[in-house]
């Protein structure tokens, strides 16, 4: 049976006269329906999806499994706020994340509902576990939109404009990427600690493997055990924030995996649930025992239909090998991007890590070029490929692929992307 939409020019009036400017929207029409990694619109125009709701579609839109394992706890409940009748779904997705996160330590898993909840909660921990409250985060940083979330991420325009004052005892460091080198971003941590705060007052170091809305720039290795002794050394805990690098986007489940270190405690959250609201916070046991029975929770955190979806996922990613197909889906993406900078001399740089890819663009004079970006995205989306920017320059096209995308679906969108490219 088919579904009369109203338009797209209808549904954009109504829109402005109904909801807030201050809700950003990128694109001008309205979904209908999608599969795997193809989206329609209400006027059956169909796009390839390569931001798949900002990273939260890693297994694609609408698999199969995810939608047979939320339709059976449909069957059963919906909710019953965990904190009030607990379910098993719970218990057992919280033991799968503990045995599958790095790190041979005993670990517990706590369940909220969104990624900026993840982060406030892990702050909460850290504070309860060390006694302590100061908290550094990195310029670049972004993590969540809350009073906290703002306070940590480290771009001002557009998270922090008009919203402030913020909590206070938060600092930034320097983040290691373009001019900064990773002597230089260790010096910034000493000078916050000569200049603004004892690290014996400091509870955690957070910090992204890969930054997300700063504009992909992975934390070198060397940098992440840098900070890891160093946390060792203050008795300050590190804080990874997974909430986009996890769940195979950068070619392994976590990209934790890929350091060599453990973080203490981290936050997880975006492609967890298959598109359902899920986060989590998994650390240390003895870490996450530290805040008092009720300080933890939250009305729909673990919801049972998101439990259920994870757990889909979980196998969903174990049995289609997403994490390696990552790591081979980006290959492709940054040799065919590179092939393209001779033809594209503003398409400064492309990096990534797995299907976690960037492409830079700057100007004749190396500045950054959001304009240049804007219209290759313009360009993309006018042929049907859904492309998301960032960066703090907003210079940064971001790659968000599902990570299940059918090979001749994958070729095609790069097609257009090489289009779209030579044409802005």
């Amino acid at each position: 049976m088919s579904v009369e939409f109203p338009s797209n020019a209808e549904l954009q009036a109504r829109k402005a006269a109904a909801t807030p400017r201050g809700v950003g929207v990128m694109c001008d029409f309205y979904a209908a329906r999608a599969e795997n990694a193809e989206l329609w619109d209400v006027e059956g125009r169909r796009f390839i999806d390569f931001a798949g709701g900002i990273a939260v579609q890693n297994s694609g839109h609408r698999h199969p499994k995810v939608v047979a394992a939320i339709a059976a706890q449909l069957q059963a409940f919906i909710h019953t706020c965990y904190q009030v009748v607990p379910y098993a779904g719970y218990v057992e997705l919280a033991e799968a994340l503990n045995r599958l996160t790095p790190g041979a330590h005993a670990k517990k898993t706590a369940f909220f509902s969104t990624g900026a909840e993840a982060v406030e909660n892990a702050v909460k921990i850290a504070r309860a576990a060390t006694g302590r409250s100061g908290l550094i985060a990195f310029s670049g940083g972004f993590h969540g939109r809350t009073m906290m979330g703002m306070a940590l991420t480290g771009k001002v325009v557009p998270y922090k404009t008009g919203f402030g004052p913020f909590p206070g005892e938060v600092y930034h460091a320097s983040f290691p990427c373009l001019d900064v080198s990773e002597e230089q971003a260790l010096a910034s941590l000493h000078q916050l600690f000569k200049a603004d705060i004892d690290p014996r007052r400091v509870a955690a170091v957070i910090i992204e493997p890969v930054q997300g809305e700063g504009g992909f720039y992975i934390t070198p290795k060397a940098f992440m055990k840098a900070l890891r002794r160093l946390c060792d050394e203050q008795g300050m805990l590190l804080i990874a924030d997974e909430i986009q690098t996890g769940f195979g986007r950068t070619g392994t489940l976590f990209a934790m995996e890929q350091y060599g270190v453990d973080a203490d405690l981290m936050c997880i959250a975006k492609s967890l649930a298959g598109g359902l609201p899920l986060s989590a916070v998994t650390g240390r046991a003895e870490l996450m025992d530290a805040p008092a029975p009720g300080g933890l929770g939250g009305t729909y955190a673990g919801n049972p239909l998101a439990i259920a979806a994870a757990q889909a996922v979980i196998g969903i990613m174990d049995e289609e090998k997403l994490p390696e197909r990552g790591a081979v889906l980006g290959a492709k993406l940054m040799a065919h991007l590179r092939g393209l900078q001779a033809e594209v001399p503003r398409l400064a740089e492309v990096r990534g890590l797995g299907s976690m890819v960037a492409a830079e663009f700057r100007g004749p004079d190396g500045g950054a070029d959001a304009e240049a970006c804007k219209r290759v995205q313009a360009e993309a989306l006018k042929r049907g490929l859904i492309l998301l920017s960032c960066g703090v320059n907003a210079n940064v096209l971001r790659f968000l692929f599902p990570l299940t995308i059918p090979d001749a679906v994958f070729e095609e969108a790069l097609g257009l992307l090489a289009e779209a490219l030579r044409a802005a």
